[in-house]
């Protein structure tokens, strides 16, 4: 009974402000269909703002979702909802800010065998004098992410990519690599390939970490003592594990040394932390960077700019505001 009333209501709705908030709009699986601008996505629910108010759908009621030349989506691109199914496909997402994807949360969820065919082409091996890590692209132009503490006080760095080509897996090595952004006390950075000839990269998208919940199953890709490749699988422990002043999500899948820098996954495909630790006196117990202080650093990136005079410092300071001519000259008596 309060189904079929939310429902009506839903109808009710979609008849009276059909085309009074233009952007997204939400087909129902009754044919009815919402127009406005998605504010949030969860697990289970759609949040619109139809512009009178904000309605939560849930999305066993949504058929598709067609995205409005405002959102983050590009134009009309039609996105499954609510069903499951077999077949996996690469989450479809909008670019935001130029520099990598965002999922959409309608993703159906499939095995790690599964993922690891789609998605192991876009994680990679950081290799510097010093050692070794993992990192993987988020813009097809060569941009990619690993930890800080991977290329702390390199200047040498070499990213190792396994292309597939006709059903082969093809090594290469490029030695062309800068340094855009790091953040010393968020562990993280920012590398771009200039190679000459590079090509086109595959990318991974970025979730949401913050619709994660306990026991929910990810799984991570990485190089752990160099051994290119590798893939562990867990759950997640916790979602806020506080380490040092920051909060962490905790997994039992394996990380080890070569790991540091690597994407972990959810079932849906998506990027939902960036490992970087794990404890040595006990097992199980790994740690990664939620995937929201990613994209916080990557939107700020410019306030984390690598300094190539000073290669020391992982930041770039502004110049300090000169005085103007007629402020600085002296006063005529």
């Amino acid at each position: 009974m309060r189904e079929r009333r939310f429902l009506d209501l839903l109808r009710a709705a979609a008849w009276m402000f059909p085309v009074l908030v233009l952007g997204d709009t939400v087909q129902l699986k009754d044919q009815a269909s919402l127009s406005g601008r998605i504010v949030a996505e969860k697990k289970d629910a759609l949040f619109l703002d139809v512009g009178y108010t904000v309605l939560s759908i849930p999305r066993s009621q949504v058929l598709k979702v067609i995205r409005g030349p405002e959102s983050p989506s590009p134009a009309a691109k039609e996105t499954p909802g609510g069903g499951e199914s077999s077949k996996v496909v690469l989450p479809e997402a909008g670019r935001d800010s130029s520099l990598f994807t965002q999922a959409t949360g309608f993703e159906p969820e499939a095995s790690v065998r599964d993922w690891v065919s789609k998605l192991g082409e876009a994680v990679v091996q950081v290799r510097t004098p010093g050692g070794l890590g993992s990192g993987f692209f988020i813009h097809e132009d060569g941009f990619l992410i690993t930890n800080f503490h991977v290329i702390e006080g390199e200047t040498r760095i070499s990213i190792e990519v396994y292309h597939q080509k006709d059903g082969q897996l093809e090594r290469r090595s490029y030695r062309d690599v800068r340094i855009l952004a790091m953040n010393k006390f968020g562990d993280l950075a920012l590398l771009k390939i200039d190679d000459k000839g590079a090509p086109k990269f595959k990318v991974v998208p970025l979730g949401d970490s913050d619709v994660v919940s306990q026991g929910d199953r990810v799984f991570a890709i990485g190089s752990p003592q160099g051994l290119e490749r590798t893939v562990t699988e867990g759950i997640v422990s916790t979602t806020a594990r506080p380490v040092g002043g920051e909060l962490y999500l905790q997994t039992t899948t394996q990380i080890n040394p070569g790991n540091s820098g690597g994407p972990l996954f959810n079932l849906r495909g998506a990027v939902v932390g960036v490992t970087n630790m794990k404890l040595t006196f006990g097992e199980g117990l790994g740690f990664a960077i939620p995937v929201e202080q990613l994209r916080y650093f990557l939107k700020h990136r410019d306030a984390y700019a690598y300094d190539n005079d000073n290669p020391s410092s992982p930041f770039r300071y502004l110049s300090p505001p000169s005085r103007r001519p007629e402020a600085a000259a002296p006063s005529a008596r």
